[in-house]
């Protein structure tokens, strides 16, 4: 059994504090039970349940710093672990940028555990496959899905006092529709903590329609256009700008947030007035655990309010060389926005195209957070408030930095996940105005 309780995690770990010979010592243990299923042609292909956890143990000897992992929790495999780090740090040189282990913290515990998202079922994940494949079957698509389910444990504890224990829960699924003829595509994604949000039924008709109406599509000229862009288009342009709210980076002049001479534009107005981003480790939609990965705890943190930069993320070692607080990393993002749906926006569309979703995409500029990518699964022409007809997928060439202030319209936000991001994200379908598409794509 991968799910500890905090009883039995503190024990363990209190264990590997006692054991430890260093100056200090830090350990973590985390474990999970996870399911899933994968479906292709209309036919399920895997399924399965994995059972894991793991203890890492960080030791000091000075500036000498020794890690080791293991995954069994036996008297001699614990006392295995803590030499073994140990012995590493005697043999590492000296890091110049250590700092020691965090003091006693207090962190207030965030409701990120579902009991019904836990007691997920094998039968359950296949009524899911069954439920995205049988209507596709019947209308002569083709589905092709993975639902992955979680619940996990996360535990820390120091040889200053402190620990810290949550549970939580998630469920994360994706699904391509395709035609029979393979010439039309549509994608659905849905990520939630509490299963009790989550019906596959409703969201495989998202793909269905999609895919249906994607057919036949034509080719439009590159070039600027107003967009109307779904909440999974933008999540992952914006969440490759957050890297750069980073504090080193930016006083070092390696962030678009770097200012001539030295230092960030922490105050500055850098978006659209209606631009307001915050993280809140406690929010009702998006719970993250109350601690980051040094063990700071998170707390409700403005980002960009109204446009202006209020926030950079310092670092422990950054933050004592600047003289300023380092606080918890942000683990979610929440993107204010409107009560309109993506269609609520389309409707007040002269002319745009509207885009389901952005796929590959890669930073091409640090300093602008130029970045290049492909539309996917959907793209229509939007005309006089209604869908024309389907169009040929783009590359596109653009920064967050501008699309943020490009902002016609901003609709209601909901929850994006993202296997490549770091943050669990709030946000909202937008229309732009000028956003660059470079070239077209073969892609269905």
């Amino acid at each position: 059994m991968s799910i500890h309780t905090e009883q039995e995690a503190k024990a363990i770990l209190d264990k590997v504090i006692k054991l430890s010979k260093a100056d200090e010592c830090t350990a973590t243990l985390s474990g999970s039970v996870a399911g899933n299923i994968r479906y292709a042609r209309n036919a399920v292909s895997t399924s399965g349940i994995v059972s894991n956890a793991e203890l890492g143990v960080q030791v000091a000897f000075g500036k000498r710093v020794g890690t080791a992992t293991i995954n069994e929790f036996d008297d001699a495999s614990l006392e295995k672990v803590v030499r073994r780090a140990e012995e590493l740090a005697k043999l590492a040189p000296e890091n110049p940028e250590f700092l020691p282990a965090i003091g006693k913290q207090e962190y207030t515990a965030t409701k990120t555990w579902f009991d019904k998202t836990a007691a997920i079922t094998p039968e359950y994940r296949a009524q899911v496959a069954a439920d995205s494949i049988e209507p596709c079957r019947k209308d002569k698509l083709v589905a092709a899905g993975f639902l992955s389910d979680s619940a996990r444990y996360s535990a820390i504890a120091n040889s200053n006092g402190n620990f810290g224990y949550q549970k939580s829960t998630n469920l994360d699924f994706t699904c391509t529709v395709r035609t029979d003829d393979e010439t039309g595509s549509g994608w659905v994604a849905r990520n939630v903590a509490d299963v009790a949000q989550f019906d596959a039924k409703s969201e495989i008709q998202v793909a269905m329609k999609k895919a249906r109406e994607s057919r036949e599509a034509k080719a439009l000229e590159p070039g600027k256009y107003t967009v109307i862009m779904e909440p999974a288009a933008t999540a992952g342009l914006i969440s490759f700008m957050m890297f750069g709210f980073d504090a080193r980076q930016a006083d070092e002049g390696r962030s678009f947030l770097s200012k001539k001479g030295g230092g960030n534009k922490v105050g500055e107005q850098m978006f659209d007035p209606r631009v307001t981003i915050y993280a809140d480790p406690n929010d009702a939609s998006s719970a993250v655990l109350p601690w980051d990965n040094e063990g700071l705890p998170r707390k409700r943190t403005p980002i960009i309010t109204k446009g202006k930069v209020e926030y950079m993320r310092y670092s422990r070692f950054w933050a004592k060389e600047k003289g300023k607080a380092a606080d918890g990393q942000p683990g979610n993002l929440i993107m204010v926005g409107g009560d309109k749906s993506t269609m609520d926006l389309v409707k007040s569309t002269k002319k745009g195209i509207l885009v389901t979703r952005t796929w590959y995409i890669r930073m091409v500029d640090p300093q602008t957070v130029l970045l290049t990518g492909l539309t996917r699964d959907g793209t229509f022409y939007v005309e006089n408030g209604e869908i024309k007809y389907p169009i040929k997928n783009f590359r596109f060439n653009e920064s967050p930095v501008i699309m943020l202030n490009n902002i016609e319209e901003i609709g209601k936000p909901v929850r994006v996940g993202d296997d490549e991001s770091p943050f669990v994200m709030m946000i909202p379908p937008m229309k732009l105005r000028d956003f660059t598409f470079t070239s077209l794509s073969d892609a269905v």
